[in-house]
């Protein structure tokens, strides 16, 4: 496996912030430097365009990364902020919309044949409204008054066999492809991933809930797949960025839980990732997103360093 250092000298400029903040790389460089030279790609500015206006967007799909939502998450894990201009507009449209049980709201779109209006409509769903209060405490938003009551909000529909496919009342009876009392794979994940980066939840049973749902679906993979969220042959091709359900994303975000580094069934997933590196000890992606095409991870001839930065993160914090 390449070294963080060496990761270094294979990535282009906008990535070397994220190397210095997650795997201490690249610390001889200016941190100002960095995040200029990561304001000033014209891939970076691009995104950062697509988020200022940000509910301007209306979600029909959850899985669709034009989606502003997975664009600013990108955006924050690779190091920027509040004083981002368009960053910081994106985090006052998400304060702009929130309902009474403190969750914030996104614009969809339902079809009428899918148990929805048919209409425009500021409502959430269980598989967007934790990834809105994740932007919100990454962004440093205060936590007490502007994000628990969500959080705690959507904590209390957690089920013992983990997070199910709920929405709010705005969006009538639609509910995924799926049966009522199966849990819901992404909104599990998402949860999780939220719940990582809040204190008071470390070592939590809900967070002990959504690892063990993800890990038992992946030792069930063959014949359990609910809402139709597969852990076959594209689930484990290694894939970029790491904003839906496939097996980069779903170690990512177990690899923050403690107690799973230990368990069979996350070895088994690690392992498989780690059987993915060149000769040169990278990640080279095996499927893409179009909207990505110009992007180190939007091609499948080379490596990519971003998929091997994540990929050492997720190591990293292994030690």
């Amino acid at each position: 496996m390449i070294s963080a250092d060496g990761l270094v000298k294979r990535s282009e400029p906008w990535m070397f912030l994220a190397l210095h903040k997650y795997l201490n790389a690249g610390t001889m460089q200016d941190e100002a430097l960095m995040k200029a030279n990561l304001l000033n790609d014209v891939k970076i500015r691009s995104l950062l365009a697509d988020i200022s206006h940000f509910h301007d967007f209306v979600v029909n799909s959850h899985k669709n990364v034009n989606n502003p939502m997975h664009k600013l998450l990108f955006l924050l894990d690779l190091g920027l902020d509040r004083s981002v201009t368009e960053i910081d507009e994106a985090i006052q449209a998400i304060l702009a919309h929130q309902d009474r049980n403190g969750v914030y709201q996104t614009l969809m779109n339902i079809s009428v044949n899918y148990g929805g209006t048919g209409e425009n409509v500021f409502t959430w769903a269980l598989c967007d409204a934790p990834l809105l209060l994740l932007a919100l405490v990454k962004a440093g938003v205060d936590y007490p008054s502007k994000i628990k009551p969500g959080v705690d909000h959507l904590v209390s529909t957690l089920r013992p066999n983990g997070f199910p496919c709920i929405g709010s009342q705005e969006l009538g009876t639609f509910r995924g492809p799926g049966k009522k009392e199966d849990p819901c794979p992404y909104a599990s994940l998402i949860m999780l991933k939220l719940l990582a980066e809040i204190p008071e939840y470390h070592d939590s049973e809900t967070i002990k809930t959504c690892a063990n749902t993800l890990l038992d679906l992946w030792s069930n993979s063959l014949t359990q797949h609910p809402y139709m969220f597969y852990m076959g042959n594209d689930f484990r091709k290694a894939k970029g960025p790491t904003s839906w359900y496939d097996l980069l994303s779903v170690c990512d975000v177990l690899s923050q839980v403690k107690s799973v580094h230990t368990d069979p069934r996350f070895i088994e997933m690690i392992e498989l990732l780690k059987s993915k590196v060149d000769d040169d000890g990278m990640l080279v992606p095996e499927s893409v997103y179009v909207r990505y095409k110009d992007w180190d991870f939007g091609q499948k001839k080379e490596s990519s360093a971003y998929l091997t930065f994540i990929l050492l993160r997720i190591l990293n914090r292994l030690k």
